[in-house]
């Protein structure tokens, strides 16, 4: 089936027009016309009509890092340090975590993101458990709430960490291997080997999970140069930074999203420039945990490729990438102390279209041929006004709260109207929350 969005603006082309339709595939899932709504009435006159009165339409936005089951969390270990904020939020917890528990805050955090115009998730995952259970206990989340879902399948075997994250590299490649097999006929499921981290994967892991992917054809997900803990453990194990160790192992190629590099030096950036490298990155989280500020101004002009990421729900709270992109501009402009250094149209692609090719998905754009994945935001709402078409996508960057969000459409399937969730999911989701969680004590 053929249907035809018309929405009282479009962003198309890098900006806003009106009078324009997109056309979907229903079945496809994918958009196979935009432009004039005149010229695609007559190209498709097959085509039902969906009206977007009074609403702007905009590509879905794209989450390239995070932790679902942290939803469960939230609220936990505020106002900690770094390490603090690990032991009680996350290590406490974690023996609470079987598949039930994983599958429910999965389900919240998803559907928070879907309410928020997320439409393209990277679900950075590790407690595995020694299976497989809770990775599917993910993916049936995901399924049940229609987000399109990045698996990024953590390899973990820091022996510091919980049993649960921990597995042997064959393990890790094994396990992985059978999920991306199973997921394979899914077109909205996939899995990318994601080693942890230099301090949370041995070298042998980190290799076994840069070795799968590059078999797979996937990128490659790593946390490089959070903090400064790990920073300054890798340069007293290795005396290099974590940059620097990993270009050794020949792991900082085109492939790799790196997942904040916040402490990085003028070399260690050169070097991810040169390889074109990509970067999550995740301002709000990198606050509230005080971590520092990543120089993205730096890495964009030595051709890092930037994405955008939510983290997880007990290290930032919140889960909108249109307030990552707001976050990401501000905290910019206050750390170099130039107005200019990161503008609202940087961000918006960042959290669009740029995070979307780091993925290697045909999202993020209203284009023939792309999913069709976009959101349709109240014109009327007050966080909004004034506007025109030259000052609409700074005020949806800047002041748009989410409200304003009224439809979400992932691969042509609506799974926002009227700003809200299916009403009998959203029942059982609030009591299963706080049942479980408060069943831990």
């Amino acid at each position: 089936m053929l249907s035809v969005y018309e929405p009282a603006w479009m962003w198309v082309n890098e900006q806003f027009m009106a009078h324009y339709g997109v056309v979907v595939d229903e079945d496809a899932g994918t958009i196979v016309g935009v432009g004039p709504r005149d010229e695609m009435a007559r190209l498709f006159p097959q085509a039902r009509s969906i009206h977007w009165a009074d609403q702007a339409l905009v590509p879905g936005t794209i989450n390239t890092h995070t932790h679902s089951f942290q939803h469960l969390l939230r609220g936990i270990a505020v106002d900690q340090p770094f390490l603090v904020w690990r032991d009680i939020a996350l290590y406490r917890i974690t023996p609470h975590l079987n598949a039930e528990a994983i599958y429910w805050g999965a389900k919240l955090a998803f559907s928070e993101m879907v309410l928020h115009g997320i439409t393209t998730v990277v679900d950075f995952f590790y407690v595995h458990n020694q299976g497989l259970e809770n990775d599917w206990a993910v993916i049936e989340a995901a399924r049940d709430v229609g987000i399109r879902l990045v698996m990024a399948r953590t390899f973990y075997d820091w022996e510091g960490a919980p049993e649960a994250y921990r597995e042997t590299p064959d393990d890790a490649v094994y396990r992985t291997q059978e999920l991306a097999a199973r997921c394979a006929p899914d077109p909205a499921v996939f899995i990318h080997p994601a080693p942890h981290s230099v301090h949370g994967a041995s070298d042998p892991m980190i290799q076994a999970g840069v070795d799968l992917a590059r078999r797979l054809g996937t990128p490659y997900h790593i946390h490089v140069a959070e903090e400064p803990f790990e920073v300054n453990e890798t340069l007293s194990r290795t005396g290099k930074t974590p940059v620097q160790h990993l270009a050794d192992l020949g792991i900082i190629t085109d492939q790799l999203i790196a997942i904040h590099l916040t402490w990085v030096n003028s070399d260690d950036i050169h070097v991810l420039g040169e390889a074109q490298s990509h970067l999550a990155y995740c301002p709000s989280s990198n606050m509230f945990l005080a971590d520092g500020i990543t120089p993205l101004p730096r890495l964009r002009e030595a051709g890092v490729r930037i994405g955008l990421g939510t983290d997880g729900g007990c290290s930032n709270n919140r889960a909108s990438i249109f307030e990552e992109m707001r976050m990401a501009a501000l905290l910019q402009k206050v750390g170099t102390l130039d107005a200019t250094s990161v503008s609202h149209r940087e961000v918006w692609h960042m959290g669009t279209q740029s995070g979307a090719e780091m993925l290697g998905v045909p999202a993020g754009r209203i284009a023939e041929g792309f999913w069709a994945d976009f959101v349709g935001i109240d014109l009327h709402h007050l966080s909004l006004l004034p506007w025109n078409p030259e000052t609409l996508l700074a005020n949806i960057v800047y002041a748009m709260t989410p409200e304003a969000i009224r439809q979400v459409v992932i691969q042509g399937k609506p799974v926002v109207r009227d700003g809200q969730l299916p009403s009998e999911n959203l029942t059982d989701l609030t009591r299963r929350i706080q049942d479980l969680t408060q069943r831990w004590g």
